[in-house]
């Protein structure tokens, strides 16, 4: 089963999408499920005391710690 559903996003993060969208090939549905399933494995990252973050992949270094989420 589908579930659609209206959005509001400020015409700055609008044109964000829609690069990524361009850029990566796709559609902006396809960027906002995968925004949502990332969201989803941090909320559940955090239940387990897990930290979210961009990491080297060359030297294992802890690059950026994503808070907020």
């Amino acid at each position: 089963m589908s579930v659609r559903f209206n959005l509001v996003l400020s015409d700055d993060l609008n044109r964000e999408i829609d690069k990524a969208a361009e850029e990566s090939e796709t559609n902006k549905s396809e960027i906002l499920r995968k925004a949502l399933q990332l969201y989803l494995v941090a909320r559940e990252g955090k239940r387990e005391k897990l930290k979210l973050g961009l990491v080297d992949p060359q030297t294992g270094q802890l690059k950026t710690e994503i808070v907020g989420l």
